[in-house]
């Protein structure tokens, strides 16, 4: 879900860059084995002058990541590199790293060849549609090959072996089917395809003060923010600078100009019990899976009861996890950890209680 926005906002300052007319390398995890902090699909962005942004470890790569990608620019030559983080504290090149894991992390300079694709990247990442992106890590092909392809079958991108090019989208498109991020084989070439879904709404009913760090900290986890009140002075840009879109709406506007389904996510918390009744039913009689409702289980009672609904899991109220939460920050950051938790579809605990690997389902 992250992987959305940190990509956006990488490709952006990379497109930022090369219009200044500077020199850019964007590192990207392409493969992990056992424990590691980042997922496949990770990014690193390097300037010329050393500057960094986004990451592709807890932190113990990126100095010598930033390293590499300084010479990668220097030679424009992709760099594909290995780095086991095992249990022995002298590996990964003398790093004194040991979080049992191994990564590889493919390095590469983004220029005239490259940046088209990035552009059309960036198009793709402000739509609604999922897409993939196939990158040529290695073998007898121009390492560096970038291929874009669109759920309508469409692609960018082309190598100077056209039978290889049509390889690389065909399986790229069935990993695009599949929903499936990893290197595979094209022919003789590596290639790393990584698949963009995009990421799901929340829709905040209220924009009152406690809506402003909710909006931000569901921002910053990856989730796409629409804020929604009929009140203009609350519903400004400035008071919420990471939302989506602002909608200056009633319950009686109904939600069908709102781009809510059923992987998307609604808290509603107006603090009008007449409005949090109407917009809960509005939504009850729509898809979405979930509703987080502001306030008591008696005043969530009172309004499902005067709705007619007697029960449904798709309520949760009083909305977020119970952290022991006081005050606007803490409670937004309880039910961005609820958020969190339902669309992974975990049970919250302490991963000190978890068998196996963290990201194991």
């Amino acid at each position: 879900m992250k992987h959305w926005k940190e990509t956006s906002e990488i490709f952006a300052r990379a497109a930022q860059l090369q219009e200044a007319g500077g020199k850019v390398a964007i590192a990207t995890v392409v493969r992990i084995d056992g424990s590691a902090y980042r997922r496949p699909g990770a990014k690193f962005l390097v300037d010329a002058e050393g500057g960094a942004s986004g990451s592709i470890s807890g932190g113990c790569l990126e100095a010598d990541v930033r390293e590499i990608a300084l010479r990668v620019m220097r030679e424009n030559a992709p760099a594909l590199l290995h780095y086991d983080t095992g249990s022995d504290d002298h590996s990964v090149w003398g790093l004194g790293l040991g979080c049992s894991g191994a990564i590889d992390v493919f390095v590469q300079p983004v220029g005239s060849d490259t940046f088209g694709a990035i552009e059309r990247v960036r198009e793709l990442l402000a739509g609604e549609r999922p897409f993939a992106v196939s990158t040529v890590i290695g073998g007898p092909a121009p390492v560096g090959s970038v291929f874009v392809v669109e759920s309508d079958g469409a692609s960018t991108g082309s190598t100077s072996d056209a039978a290889l090019g049509e390889e690389i989208v065909r399986q790229a498109s069935q990993l695009f089917t599949r929903r499936e991020t990893k290197i595979h084989t094209a022919g003789a070439a590596e290639v790393f395809t990584e698949v963009f879904v995009p990421p799901p709404h929340v829709v905040i009913f209220g924009a009152g003060d406690d809506a402003i760090p909710l909006c931000a900290y569901a921002a910053d986890v990856g989730f796409r923010i629409l804020v929604v009140d009929h009140r203009g002075g609350f519903l400004t840009a400035q008071r919420f600078p990471a939302a989506t879109r602002l909608f200056s709406l009633r319950p009686e506007d109904g939600t069908s100009s709102l781009p809510l389904g059923p992987n998307d996510y609604a808290v509603v918390k107006t603090h009008s019990f007449a409005h949090d009744r109407e917009w809960v039913r509005r939504l009850l009689a729509g898809g979405v899976a979930y509703v987080g409702v502001i306030g008591p289980r008696a005043r969530t009672r009172k309004l499902l009861d005067e709705i007619g609904v007697s029960t449904t899991d798709r309520i949760f109220a009083p909305v977020g996890l119970d952290l022991g939460a006081e005050g606007p920050e803490q409670v937004a950051f309880s039910i961005v950890a609820e958020l969190l938790a339902v669309r992974s579809s975990r049970d919250p605990a302490s991963l000190r209680e978890k068998q196996g690997t963290i990201h194991a389902g």
